[in-house]
């Protein structure tokens, strides 16, 4: 399954309602394994991000509505990559003319 790195911030709706924020955590990780998804980690940080999620998906289309529909609820911000193994990367290298 391809591997998605996601990079999350908390919006100011999220923070007013942050002693909720372990409870949202919860139902978003059962909600992406509901889609088919499977959570590798997840992890609140310190820095210019407050959470980064580490998971993988069936495919782009999954992982694209999950994160729309975590996104519309308001309590943050995110940014996704969409992550390749160093295997895939040689592989990629390897096709180069």
């Amino acid at each position: 399954m391809p591997t998605y790195i996601t990079l999350f911030n908390l919006t100011e709706q999220g923070v007013k309602d942050l002693k909720n924020a372990p409870k949202r955590i919860e139902e978003g990780l059962k909600a992406f394994e509901a889609m088919g998804g499977k959570l590798i980690g997840f992890y609140a940080v310190m820095g210019d991000y407050d959470y980064v999620s580490i998971g993988e998906a069936p495919n782009d289309a999954v992982a694209m509505t999950f994160m729309l529909g975590l996104s519309s609820q308001g309590n943050i911000k995110s940014t996704t990559l969409k992550a390749f193994t160093t295997e895939e990367f040689a592989g990629f290298i390897a096709k180069l003319p």
